[in-house]
């Protein structure tokens, strides 16, 4: 495996540190072959003109993130724009303080496509839209740039084109920021294409805003109708030659932590319209995928669940099974990936790290498979360990192996396996053996 050092480096350093790493994500995908399918499947008829709302649901650490970057990646190969943004105190579907908006704010300057996967993508979508329309017009009136009328022929295919996205609510303001921006970067106008940019990406507070900058809309991007943009969004990028727009936000949790009843319910309540308006037919060529812990969705006090409206659509009916997992239900649930899957997880991790560090590993195929059953046989582990602390683990372990070249990988994890052992062993600090526990409580009494 020939890995670049940078993306090599960003991969280890992210997995170390717990969070998923944005770059190198094909270099150790393993697994939830089922889970991607199913989302490909939804992609596919949003690329014929439908919808799809899923949540990915699954315990921290667990692989939702990861699988939501995995999807990112796949739905910009297949021609779709993506967005992406983890929901915070400061980022919400609702609230009194603009955090809505914020939520928006950092989808747009998240936007992503093939060519520029890094997202900040808008600028350069709007310039290529202008672009495919200049050649379109080169095209069918077989003119040159040259031509004295070469200018008007543009400007009326353009109005053409955004024409139809004024059907949509709120299109009209849209299409009018497009052909501010379309105006500013011909007139090369660098203040007015800067304020279309402005107003598509949510900065200005209110329509007093956009005048102070010489440009007149009717609205603004606000908390209430930011959603109704993304759809608009989905749709310029259909007639831009994309195939669609796929938003992927995390930390739903963040929404459960709200401690206030009445703005949870809000988020709720909004998250509630979402999914309506997708699972209804009311939207074309996008999708919306969330991720969210088993807790958030399910508690019914404070949880997704206990807005009764979400509940009653997104409970699991009676003849599903944590054996049976449903994959076209609106929530996919992560299941542990198999101990076939970790060993080669292991495997692509030390091929990445002894790439990036110089050195031929030494960790061979019996270490691996002795590393991972040591991992899964730890008490509780079948039920609360996760892939990341499975992966932070065996990173740990690389390194101590790289650096402590004397010792071997028997050496190395034995000093797990006894430390686990003396803390099973039937004693205590205190001096009991034998796992006779009772002596230590006889004279307690309730």
């Amino acid at each position: 495996m020939n890995i670049p050092k940078r993306i090599a480096s960003a991969v280890i350093n992210a997995l170390k540190g717990g969070v998923v790493p944005r770059v190198g994500l094909g270099y150790i995908a393993v697994g939830r072959t089922d889970e991607i399918n199913a989302l490909l499947h939804d992609v596919s008829i949003a690329e014929e003109g439908g919808a799809f709302f899923r949540f990915v649901v699954g315990k921290y650490g667990s692989g939702k993130s990861f699988l939501m970057q995995i999807m990112r990646t796949h739905v910009m190969e297949r021609g779709f724009a993506a967005m992406d943004a983890d929901l915070s105190p400061e980022r919400r579907l609702c609230g009194t303080k603009g955090q809505g908006l914020a939520c928006y704010r950092e989808l747009l300057s998240s936007l992503a496509v093939k060519a520029k996967p890094d997202g900040g993508a808008l600028q350069l979508i709007l310039e290529k839209w202008i672009d495919d329309v200049k050649q379109e017009v080169i095209r069918e009136k077989n003119m040159t740039p040259s031509n004295t009328f070469f200018d008007v022929e543009v400007e009326r295919l353009i109005y053409a084109r955004i024409g139809e996205l004024k059907n949509l609510s709120h299109g009209f303001d849209f299409a009018t920021a497009l052909c501010e921006f379309y105006n500013g970067h011909q007139q090369m106008d660098d203040a007015r294409r800067d304020s279309a940019l402005k107003w598509l990406r949510g900065e200005y507070q209110s329509k007093l805003d956009a005048r102070r900058d010489n440009v007149r809309f009717s609205s603004v991007i606000t908390d209430e109708n930011w959603y109704d943009y993304l759809k608009v969004m989905a749709a310029f990028l259909k007639s831009s030659g994309y195939k669609g727009l796929v938003v992927m936000i995390d930390e739903l949790v963040n929404i459960m932590k709200i401690s206030n009843s009445v703005t949870r319910q809000n988020n709720y309540e909004k998250l509630l319209m979402m999914y309506n308006d997708i699972m209804q037919g009311r939207t074309s060529y996008m999708g919306i995928i969330m991720g969210s812990t088993p807790q958030c969705m399910e508690d019914t006090r404070r949880g997704v669940f206990s807005y009764e409206a979400l509940r009653s659509r997104l409970e699991r009916g009676r003849f599903a099974t944590d054996e049976t997992h449903d994959m076209l239900a609106p929530i996919i649930r992560l299941n542990p990936l198999t101990y076939e899957e970790l060993v080669v997880l292991t495997e692509k991790l030390t091929e990445i790290h002894s790439g990036l560090y110089g050195y031929t590993p030494r960790i061979a195929l019996e270490d691996r498979v002795e590393f991972v059953k040591i991992e899964l046989t730890r008490v509780g582990a079948r039920e609360n360990i996760t892939p990341r602390e499975i992966i932070r683990d065996y990173i740990e372990l690389m390194n101590m192996a790289y650096q402590n070249p004397e010792k071997t990988l028997s050496e190395l994890m034995g000093s797990v396996t006894s430390d686990n052992n003396d803390s099973s062993d039937g004693s205590d600090n205190s001096g009991n053996s034998g796992g006779d526990y009772s002596l230590e409580f006889e004279d307690f009494d309730i």
